[in-house]
């Protein structure tokens, strides 16, 4: 199955929604993870380790 690429404005809208109590903690977390913030998260520390090198 391929993925979509990963769109922050997305996972921060989905984030947003859950802050305003608009989704349930489960909810928010699912659609995080296959939104591919895990994903996103690893690239971020794998580019800060690298800079910092």
């Amino acid at each position: 199955m391929e993925r979509l690429p990963i769109d922050p404005e997305k996972l921060l809208a989905a984030w947003n929604e859950w802050e305003r109590g608009e989704t349930t903690p489960g909810r928010t977390m699912a659609t995080l993870k296959t939104g591919g913030l895990p994903t996103l998260l690893q690239q971020l520390v794998e580019e800060r380790k690298a800079a910092e090198e």
